[in-house]
């Protein structure tokens, strides 16, 4: 089960890597800015990049060491 939890964190995180540069409505429903910025436009869309990066990064962490 917590393998399953880290491996939903590591796509979710792939996604927001995807949002940040694929304009398509599935990718656009997962942005992170879309959810907490009131006015999320073409220029809030790196935090996806960055928020992505993150998630995805510690997704594998978790993975790799067993946590």
């Amino acid at each position: 089960m917590n393998n399953l939890v880290h491996i939903v964190g590591l796509a979710y995180g792939v996604a927001l890597v995807l949002a940040s540069v694929v304009n398509h409505p599935v990718t656009a429903a997962l942005r992170i800015d879309a959810l907490f910025l009131p006015q999320a436009t073409q220029r809030t869309r790196p935090l996806n990049l960055i928020f992505g990066g993150l998630v995805a990064g510690y997704a594998t962490w978790s993975l790799w060491t067993g946590a």
